[in-house]
This record gives C-alpha cells, sequence and structure tokens, in this order.
C-alpha cells in the first residue's frame, strides 16, 4: 500500500511539473513562444545540438496540451521518458527546428560561439511568428531575435524544457547510429561524454574522426605522451 502511495505522489509531482513549466511561458501573455536549448555541449565525441520549439498557446488549451503534463527538463528524465516526450513535443509544437553543429566546426570556431550561433539560428528560424524568445541561460547578442535568458530555463519554461527534450534525443539517436561506424568507443551506451571506459579507448586506439581535439582532455594528453614511443 505504501509502495503504491508513493508511485501516486511521484506521478502527481510530475504531472505538476508540465503544469508549472507550462504556466510559465502562458504568464509571458503572448501567444506565440519560442525556446531554444542545446545538448552535447559537454561531450568529448560527436556533435552539438541545438533545437528549437515554438509553442501556439492559443491552440495549446485543456485537452491539447495534456501530452506535455509529463514535460520537464531533459536531464531528470529517463531515456525511455525522453522518447516519448519528443513524440508528444513533436505533436504539439507549431514548428521544431533543429541545427547539428559538427565536431569540426566546434574545433574550428570554439565551442561557446559555435553553441551561441546555433541558439541564433534556432530562434530565427522560430520568429516571427514567435512573440516571445526563451534561450536556456545564454544572452545571444544583436544578431539574435529579442531574446529572454531564463536562468535554470529548462526547469522553469515549457517552451525550453521541449527543445532540451527535442536536442537530447535527436542527438542520442544520432550517437547511436555512429556506434555501428565506431564500435570501438562505445557511444552507444555514453552517448560521446567522458567516462572512464571511454577515456580509456581513447588511450589506447587513439581518438577518432569524431572526438573533439580542441577539448582539453586528459586522455588525449596521454595519447599525444605516447606517439613519440610509437613512431
Amino acid at each position: 500500500m505504501t509502495r503504491g502511495s508513493d508511485l501516486l505522489s511521484i506521478v502527481i509531482c510530475v504531472r505538476r511539473s508540465g503544469r508549472k513549466l507550462l504556466a510559465f511561458d502562458r504568464r509571458l501573455g503572448v501567444r506565440f513562444v519560442a525556446g531554444a536549448d542545446e545538448a552535447g555541449r559537454g561531450s568529448l565525441a560527436g556533435p552539438l545540438v541545438v533545437a528549437g520549439v515554438l509553442f501556439d498557446y492559443e491552440r495549446l488549451r485543456d485537452h491539447a496540451c495534456r501530452p506535455l503534463a509529463l514535460l520537464n527538463d531533459s536531464k531528470q528524465v529517463t531515456p525511455e521518458g525522453r522518447e516519448t516526450l519528443f513524440r508528444a513535443v513533436t505533436h504539439c509544437a507549431s514548428r521544431v527546428v533543429v541545427r547539428v553543429i559538427p565536431p569540426a566546426t566546434i574545433d574550428r570556431d570554439g565551442l561557446h560561439r559555435s553553441n551561441l550561433r546555433g541558439l541564433r539560428e534556432a530562434l530565427a528560424a522560430l520568429a516571427p511568428p514567435a512573440e516571445a524568445c526563451l534561450v536556456d541561460g545564454f544572452r545571444l547578442g544583436p544578431l539574435a531575435p529579442p531574446h529572454q535568458a531564463v536562468v535554470d530555463g529548462d526547469e522553469r519554461s515549457a517552451a525550453i524544457a521541449a527543445a532540451s527534450i527535442v536536442a537530447k534525443v535527436t542527438r542520442d539517436r544520432a550517437m547511436r547510429r555512429l556506434h555501428a561506424l565506431y564500435p570501438h568507443y562505445g557511444f552507444a551506451s555514453h552517448v560521446g561524454y567522458i567516462t572512464p571506459g571511454h577515456s580509456a579507448v581513447v588511450r589506447a586506439r587513439g581518438p577518432s574522426e569524431i572526438h573533439r581535439r580542441s577539448f582539453n582532455a586528459l586522455c588525449y594528453a596521454d595519447v599525444e605522451a605516447l606517439e613519440p614511443a610509437r613512431t
């Protein structure tokens, strides 16, 4: 009986989270709200994926927004839950845009600059009709549409949380496909982030073509230290 009550409390809490995120956007007092967020910023390998989501709050009323009841920051959701929310977001959103920034571009232009450019492009693709543009944490500069940087935005705004779900699911799917091309690195499990196993493979085999060589990673330093002995 206690376990059932605990599970019910968790479900109610999660549903309240979705309503809270939607309420934040509605309080802006406009019809079209766009949110942008990225996935893969701290990854050692693979692309940076930026997503933008546009919600029409005139249309998202009553039963129309029920699929978003469990919406939350992608980091707070299980992989299975993210897939379910991805379908809900793409069903409920008026428009979804995705920008994929490859490792070579990140190495050439820098992570932060690449990230800001991707966020600007995502919001620009949604505005107009977006009347309010929200981004998770970053000011994007004068080249971006008028926007609001929301600290911890993926935990406060439905549009930003939805963008975080789309970016994360899109990137994870891409990394699982790349696992077939680079099976030794284990991308299907860690999707390019640094883990002890991932670092060990990089030390043993060296980085692949999709590793970000501009990152100051210890496993890269170990590879470089071994290179004179190999020649």
